[in-house]
């Protein structure tokens, strides 16, 4: 005789998908929409927007590429990216710091993975047309985020010209200018030491 087990797990499966189906209904102001759309900061292809929460908050991606190899075009990482707001809206914003956790786990939904891949071929492109598209898979933990070394700043970088700034204050105020304000000469080095 066989046995009933079978027979009772199809009549039953109709009842579970309903049951999951219903159960699993979430209104759309209480979930993501997972829209993703080009949100450039400067440049084409330098900003993507990801709508990872409800109410259309997500993260603003800042895309920069790598081309310290000669020849070779390559993403570079930022797992900093900005809030997004309004990501449904007409009129999305980026505000602050999102969490990393957050940028983290916005790189495990597939379709991103596709579409970050498509926008830096186009940066590269754009930023280095000769050099060949390398694709580096983006990190998945904090672990795993190498960031890049930058040029130190140099104090003539960060200190302005006393007499520059003396000349375009007498301008915006309207005073006449004097010989002596253009005699641009270095300004005194300072002490070194404590």
């Amino acid at each position: 005789m066989p046995r009933p087990w079978p027979v009772l797990r199809f009549r039953s499966l109709p009842s579970l998908l309903v049951s999951l189906l219903l159960a699993g209904c979430v209104p759309a102001s209480e979930r993501a929409s997972w829209r993703i759309f080009p949100l450039p900061r400067h440049a084409p292809h330098d900003g993507l927007a990801v709508v990872t929460r409800p109410g259309g908050e997500g993260l603003h991606l800042y895309l920069d590429t790598d081309t310290d190899t000669a020849g070779i075009c390559r993403p570079r990482w930022n797992p900093d990216a900005a809030r997004l707001r309004g990501g449904d809206g007409p009129r999305p914003q980026s505000t602050g710091l999102a969490p990393r956790g957050e940028f983290f786990a916005a790189l495990g939904h597939g379709p991103l993975r596709l579409i970050l891949r498509q926008q830096f071929e186009a940066l590269c492109r754009r930023r280095a047309p000769r050099a060949e598209f390398v694709w580096v898979e983006p990190p998945r933990s904090p672990r795993e985020v190498r960031s890049a070394p930058l040029p130190l700043w140099e104090e003539r970088d960060l200190l302005s010209n006393p007499k520059v700034v003396k000349r375009a204050e007498k301008r915006l105020l309207g005073q006449p200018l004097t010989p002596d304000d253009f005699r641009d000469e270095e300004p005194p080095r300072p002490p070194d030491g404590p």
